[in-house]
């Protein structure tokens, strides 16, 4: 599995909102809209969390997840002297289940054990990564209605 990184590009707009789209569409399913307006609705949605991102956290790495220099995902991490934050994380359908998230977090994970920094996530109580977090060895620490602070702790 040949997985790389690259920092995202203005030219990867395109693929970027396709890859939040994929993280919408269980729940566009049940909306009794157009497709005009799921279309609208996925646009104002992904520049409201792009620009939110940029303001939040403009330090972060935003990075596109490449296999076989094929992009399959986007990666976002920030980094302080606090911690290791994973702001997101999602790669698309096709390419999940094939151990490609498990490796990215274990990477950071080793980053993590090196600097002695503990690596979180937010996540949604229904979303199916909550179970790589926990195999992984995150520890719930907080909770915020539908989401989950996730934290993983290096070793002393």
């Amino acid at each position: 599995m040949a997985i790389t990184l690259r920092n995202a590009l203005a030219e990867d707009e395109t693929f970027l909102r396709e890859v939040y789209a994929c993280t919408r569409a269980q729940e566009l399913l049940m909306v009794p809209w157009s497709d005009e307006q799921r279309e609208a609705f996925l646009r104002m949605q992904f520049d409201a969390q792009r620009s939110y991102y940029l303001a939040q956290f403009p330090e972060a790495s935003y990075e596109i997840i490449l296999q076989e220099a094929e992009p399959i995902g986007r990666f976002y991490v920030h980094r302080t002297e606090a911690d290791i934050r994973v702001l997101d994380l999602t790669i698309l359908p096709n390419y999940r289940k094939g151990g490609i998230g498990t490796w990215l977090i274990q990477e950071l994970l080793a980053e993590g054990a090196r600097t002695g920094s503990p690596v979180s996530i937010w996540v949604e109580h229904f979303n199916s990564s909550l179970t790589l977090f926990e195999r992984l060895g995150f520890s719930r620490i907080q909770e915020d209605g539908y989401n989950l602070l996730l934290q993983w702790r290096p070793p002393k």
